[in-house]
């Protein structure tokens, strides 16, 4: 699937890209050589706690505005430890959801900030999911069972990171430890029912056309279900194939599809937060179509991405789960 994947994000920053593909590529490195295995991934419900590392880490600044980080490097660790600065009273951060945050990391070895997101006006919100199959472990330990409004600084051991060979795409050296400084700005995003200026949906077989109002792109996260499917439910960390047909209600153009070549199997928190958003909790054999604002997709920005700006509307069936 070309367009709805995280991994099509192009908002994240060259590096950032990398650890995603990193995490997302199970042992293989993003300069496409192989990676150490990272360590035993924490179970669902534990929470890293902090330690003498993470608490050497000062932080000011008020959330979602540019922090002010300070260490003594090296700071370096050899378990990933987390440390909260300022305490969101949201919903904490389970295993498969989709935070969306600002974020810096910086070499704890050497002191360097290696890329950042950038912070409000001039940031990127960039959705990451608290998984460790889609990114690299420390960074997901670091969200896991953070509060939405908090801020949080994980110090990453090389063994949740890149390992004995590091990576010279994220220019990381080997067997170095890193600073995670990350604002977690919301959690999850939760779909509305769709019941005005619904389109029209036709199917010729099993091929859909999508016939949009003439009216102005929704605001929210809208959800419908055209038929509703009796299998297994889909859950966030679940890997799920299915078919898609994806239109930009700004253009009323089809951008991509699958249902005229094959359906795609990813995982469910691998996608635009939106798109996730709508298949978990579907159960399989579900038809359902669903209005995704700009932010729930490619980012406000029409320069960040070619999807940018624009309100997607996708028909998805959802085949099975695996």
């Amino acid at each position: 699937m070309r367009t709805p994947t995280l991994l099509g994000l192009s908002a994240l920053t060259a590096a950032v890209l990398a650890i995603g593909l990193a995490g997302c590529a199970g042992d293989a490195k993003p300069d496409g050589g192989t990676s150490s295995k990272p360590s035993d991934v924490p179970a669902a419900v534990s929470c890293t706690p902090s330690g003498s590392a993470s608490d050497a880490v000062t932080v000011s600044g008020g959330l979602g505005a540019t922090p002010k980080v300070t260490f003594a490097a090296p700071d370096t660790t050899t378990i990933t430890q987390r440390t909260t600065v300022i305490t969101g009273k949201g919903p904490a951060l389970a295993q498969g959801d989709t935070a969306k945050v600002y974020f810096s990391l910086y070499s704890g070895t050497k002191g360097d900030l290696i890329t950042s997101t950038g912070y409000g006006a001039q940031g990127s919100l960039t959705p990451l999911p608290v998984d460790e199959k889609q990114l690299l472990p420390g960074l997901a330990a670091t969200l896991r069972c953070a509060t939405v409004g908090s801020r949080v600084v994980g110090v990453i051991a090389p063994a949740d990171a890149f390992g004995a060979e590091g990576s010279t795409t994220a220019n990381v050296d080997p067997n170095e430890t890193l600073i995670f400084v990350v604002d977690v700005m919301a959690g999850p995003t939760v779909p509305v029912a769709w019941t005005d200026n619904v389109p029209t949906v036709t199917f010729d077989g099993k091929i859909p056309t999508v016939t949009l109002p003439k009216t102005a792109p929704p605001t929210e996260l809208l959800l419908k279900v055209l038929t509703a499917g009796t299998g297994k439910t889909v859950t966030a960390s679940d890997k799920v194939t299915l078919d898609y047909h994806g239109v930009s209600w700004n253009t009323g153009e089809v951008f991509d599809e699958s249902f005229t070549k094959k359906p795609i199997t990813l995982a469910a928190n691998q996608f635009v937060p939106g798109f996730t958003a709508a298949i978990v909790g579907q159960k399989v054999g579900t038809t359902l179509l669903v209005s995704i604002p700009p932010e729930d997709g490619y980012g406000t920005d029409p320069k960040a991405a070619p999807l940018g700006g624009q309100t997607l509307v996708f028909v998805v069936k959802i085949e099975k789960i695996g």
